[in-house]
């Protein structure tokens, strides 16, 4: 008996489910972390300028959102939601797979986008007017967080 089959095929798709969703709200509560240091600095010399700088904080948090949507799009696709659930090795590796774009492309896009963010609000402190410059800097990152959700939902569908 190997080692896969002791672990099991639900063992092995939950854990798929497990990284997606946790990996993805590492890289958020990171980049989150981040873009909030570089908030706190501007915020304690302008105030005025707090909503802008959620927007920013805010968007690297999206990555654990859209985590949390293939975890819970893979529990509903293996009939964890409906009942008992069996899943051969080969079943569960799929899953695992299926889950690992999203595990691995939220984690590291939403760090990546912290630091873009943290240089955004760099930008709305030195040149308020040019602040959506930066936001739009985000969404370029943000581009690749929905390419890894779109990997993991389209792949997840053909199972």
């Amino acid at each position: 008996m190997n080692i896969l089959e002791s672990f099991g095929g639900l063992a092995l798709a939950l854990l798929g489910a497990g990284l997606a969703v946790g990996l993805s709200c590492v890289g958020s509560a990171k980049g989150t972390g981040i873009a909030g240091e570089a908030g706190t600095g501007l915020l304690s010399e302008d105030p005025s300028k707090s909503g802008k700088v959620m927007v920013l904080q805010l968007l690297p948090g999206t990555q654990g959102l859209y985590g949390l949507v293939v975890w819970f799009f893979a529990l509903f696709q293996m009939g964890m939601l409906s009942g008992n659930v069996e899943l051969t090795v080969a079943q569960g590796l799929q899953y695992f797979v299926a889950c690992m774009p999203m595990a691995i492309g939220g984690l590291l896009s939403a760090i990546a986008q912290g630091r873009v963010a943290a240089g955004s609000i760099n930008i709305l402190a030195k040149k308020p007017d040019d602040w959506s410059k930066g936001l739009i800097l985000c969404g370029i990152v943000e581009f690749y967080a929905i390419l890894s959700l779109l990997a993991s939902m389209l792949m997840l569908l053909w199972l």
